[in-house]
């Protein structure tokens, strides 16, 4: 029998699949822009070169200084952009960076906001922008903030190195863990979780030896996209707590910190959510039913050792991200006390395993 839930589904419309880019004529007319201002990354504007020439006339101009933690002196800047070239429509093309600077120009100006991920992040599937100003971080969630339409081209993934595919990739696994032991997590949320998961860890190995094979490319970006409809739907716990507050004090990548967190964060809350241990646990490879020694087994395959000191992260720092941590309550699993937490963040930024005894 199933417990009382309530789902409410939060998502853009959505193309997938492979050869899709030449759609994005199309798309931009549905939600009628006929004027875009495109961004990027100054790492990918020769992909944003390529959308400009596809829209033809309806691209305005490109704007390339999207930056990670989205910086509200960019956003700035860019909305000033977009009001004196008078567009009607906003294209973001790349990771979690262009898309947060999209989501932060759209909600502060009302603009159609239309994705083409280039990164397994799932930002283009969630209502919250999390920005940097003085060296905070600050997240909320407005279902305005949540982009009109995404169009996934598996084809852009192609060339992404495999670093970052593994990166981006374990950090949308991230999204689905916390999916499930989320204080409002529903059983749909649930089946989104672990298919988004086990496609994942799936398709991540095998990339990391064949960057081009199609097949585990596909199943990849399907799996990332699951696991970002997850982070939209339910509210985020520790984990992604803990990102935000090192990303933003920090200046850390954000992928790579969710990558050296997710273990550490897994096993603290694991006592404390036993259900959720095993349902992740059941598509985790070589878990034996015990989800942080899934994996702790995972990383090993994948060759992933990082500590939060690898991107100049100071020893000093342990203290003063606990203390931020703390300072603001939200749910989690488990208390969130002092003494664990700290130890939590130690381990991660000195780059140990994760061990069930925190």
């Amino acid at each position: 029998m199933l417990d009382r839930f309530e789902y409410n589904n939060v998502s853009p419309r959505v193309v997938f699949g492979s050869g899709t880019l030449h759609e994005l004529p199309s798309m931009l007319q549905k939600i009628n822009a006929t004027s875009v201002l495109i961004l990027c990354t100054p790492e990918q504007i020769s992909t944003a070169e390529t959308v400009r020439d596809l829209i033809g006339d309806a691209a305005a101009s490109i704007y390339t200084k999207a930056t990670m933690h989205t910086p509200v002196g960019v956003t700035d800047d860019a909305v000033q952009v977009a009001r004196e070239l008078g567009v009607d429509g906003i294209v973001s093309v790349g990771g979690g960076s262009t898309v947060g600077l999209g989501k932060a120009i759209s909600i502060r100006t009302g603009l159609p906001h239309l994705c083409i991920p280039t990164t397994y992040a799932g930002s283009e599937m969630t209502p919250i922008l999390g920005e940097t100003e003085d060296g905070r971080k600050t997240t909320r969630r407005d279902p305005k903030i949540l982009p009109t339409a995404v169009l996934y081209n598996v084809d852009l993934f192609s060339t992404l190195p495999v670093d970052l595919t593994i990166y981006s990739g374990i950090n949308a696994i991230a999204h689905a863990v916390e999916a499930l032991y989320a204080n409002n997590r529903n059983p749909v949320i649930e089946l989104l979780a672990c298919e988004g998961t086990k496609a994942l860890c799936e398709g991540l190995p095998v990339l990391q030896t064949n960057a081009q094979d199609s097949e585990a490319r596909q199943k990849t970006v399907y799996g990332a996209w699951l696991c970002g409809m997850c982070l939209g739907n339910v509210d985020m716990a520790l984990h992604h707590k803990l990102c935000h507050t090192l990303g933003g004090s920090f200046n850390l990548p954000h992928a790579q910190t969710h990558v050296i967190l997710l273990p550490h964060a897994l096993a603290y809350n694991a006592p404390a959510a036993p259900q959720a241990m095993a349902k992740l646990a059941s598509v985790l490879p070589e878990s034996d039913g015990d989800a942080v020694r899934g994996i702790n087994a995972l990383y090993r395959r994948l060759g992933i050792q990082l500590g939060l000191k690898d991107f100049g992260m100071p020893e000093k720092g342990v203290d003063e991200a606990c203390d931020i941590a703390l300072s603001n309550p939200y749910k989690n699993p488990r208390p969130l006390e002092h003494g664990g937490i700290r130890e939590l963040i130690r381990r991660a930024w000195a780059g140990e395993e994760a061990r069930q005894d925190l």
